[in-house]
């Protein structure tokens, strides 16, 4: 990938991103990409349907070892789709609802590998990436248990959740 020098592929980080900032980072002199695709999670105030019942989130990871992982992942997309670039932040610490949380762009060609690389790593980062999280509830703190969907939709692309 061109880009790699200037932008790093993966960044976890507390600070909040700029979608505008990294996607032009991503396509940065590099003719050949027709396609970007991007999807940014956000913190819901909210847990099954119930609104409020979340004041904030916290998010732990393990250093290195998160990075390599998601790492790992990237490479995966860029062997199975037709992309040119691929970028994924995830921030950590304590988050508020409204605040982004994740991000991850890709670029290709066309539209279908963009989206397909962009929902492969989301997927792959809801189920498999070591992160921990922590929802403050009005009935105290509780850690966040891997859901049975995320796992079903990570299966569509032949990985087994390993949670």
């Amino acid at each position: 990938m061109k880009n790699q020098a200037t932008s790093p592929r993966v960044s976890i980080q507390t600070a909040d991103f700029d979608l505008s900032t990294e996607v032009a980072a991503l396509r940065a002199q590099d003719p050949r990409v027709g396609a970007v695709c991007s999807f940014i999670g956000t913190v819901r105030d909210r847990t099954a349907g119930t609104s409020g019942s979340i004041s904030s989130m916290e998010l732990e990871h393990y250093p290195g070892m998160t990075e390599k992982s998601i790492e790992a992942m990237m490479d995966a997309a860029l062997k199975r789709f037709d992309i040119y670039g691929a970028r994924v932040i995830h921030r950590v610490g304590l988050l508020q609802p409204l605040d982004q949380i994740v991000l991850v762009a890709v670029t290709s060609a066309h539209r279908g590998e963009s989206f397909k690389a962009c929902e492969f790593l989301m997927d792959y980062l809801k189920t498999q990436a070591p992160f921990w999280k922590k929802e403050q509830t009005p009935e105290g703190a509780r850690w966040v248990d891997a859901r049975v969907s995320d796992d079903a939709a990570l299966a569509r692309w032949g990985i087994a959740a390993s949670n």
